[in-house]
């Protein structure tokens, strides 16, 4: 695997962020100002997909994830005050956190991601409008061969998500495995699996959740793969998350594709698009000119 040049890098990640679009990006994107209008945005997408197909009478499949948090919402409101029928969506959940030994969290814990949803995307729906419990399918190292069936067996209308530090797309991180380097077209091809998180990503979800107390961290994930996520006919991936996702913003936008930041394959998607808050899109590299870092 080629290492990202850091010239290259330097250059993406001191572009002023209302200039970004004037450095010929290499996929759709746009900035918000604030994390609130970023989940009614992710919100709407869903739901307009849904409304089109419920008039239709067709069925609407969605690959969903467990975050960002601020859609949820909004997500709720519009779906109950517009009287927006669910009962024809389909839902795949994208990813699971697991143990160290690949068993499934707590249900108490802030990373059992079934739980959060249960909560905070499946609780607040009126029940009448909400999605049947049988269209709700969910990753586990039990299901893996039950999910990767229903996807293949219709296309996915829809993929929402956000994106990792290393730009990875539900749980597809950027491997780092020194005896198995993968090449794009693997990362391009790959399916449902179990896998270790990196250390990366252990120490971003304990900074975000747990006081940076890495131990509790979940050291391991199953993930639909960047092959699943990919297959639908729309992709749209949001983050508010700040400096954690910079980089992986930049690279996403001017990078061509490489196994180091996954998220650059959205290139390849003929309709796909990033959304970031401000803070996400301004790199602090770009605030900072006078800074000498080569």
């Amino acid at each position: 695997m080629t290492a990202i040049n850091r010239q290259d890098l330097l250059e993406w990640c001191s572009i002023p962020v209302e200039e970004l679009a004037k450095h010929n990006p290499r996929v759709a994107f746009e900035v918000v100002e604030t994390r609130e209008e970023m989940g009614r945005k992710m919100a709407a997408e869903l739901i307009e997909e849904v409304k089109k197909n419920n008039a239709a009478g067709k069925i609407t499949r969605a690959i969903i994830p467990c975050g960002p948090m601020s859609w949820y919402e909004p997500f709720a409101r519009m779906v109950n005050s517009g009287k927006v029928s669910l009962r024809n969506l389909v839902v795949f959940h994208m990813d699971e956190c697991l143990d160290w030994q690949g068993n499934l969290l707590p249900k108490g814990h802030p990373y059992n991601f079934r739980s959060e949803m249960e909560k905070v995307f499946y609780g607040p729906i009126s029940p009448e409008l909400s999605v049947p419990e049988e269209n709700r399918f969910w990753l586990t190292p039990q299901t893996m061969e039950k999910v990767r069936e229903q996807i293949r067996k219709e296309p996915i209308d829809i993929t929402l998500g956000g994106w990792g530090q290393d730009g990875h797309i539900a749980y597809n991180q950027a491997r780092r495995e020194p005896y198995s380097q993968l090449t794009l077209e693997e990362i391009r091809e790959s399916s449902i699996r179990i896998q270790y998180n990196n250390w990366d990503t252990v120490i971003a979800l304990a900074q975000r959740t747990l006081g940076t107390a890495y131990q509790f961290s979940p050291p391991m994930s199953v993930t639909l793969g960047v092959k699943e996520c990919l297959s639908a006919k729309k992709v749209r991936v949001f983050s508010d998350t700040g400096a954690w996702k910079q980089t992986a913003f930049r690279l996403a936008l001017f990078s061509p594709p490489t196994p180091e930041y996954p998220m650059t394959l959205l290139q390849t998607h003929p309709d796909a698009k990033i959304t970031a808050t401000r803070n996400t899109a301004a790199h602090a590299i770009s605030l900072h000119p006078e800074w000498e870092l080569i």
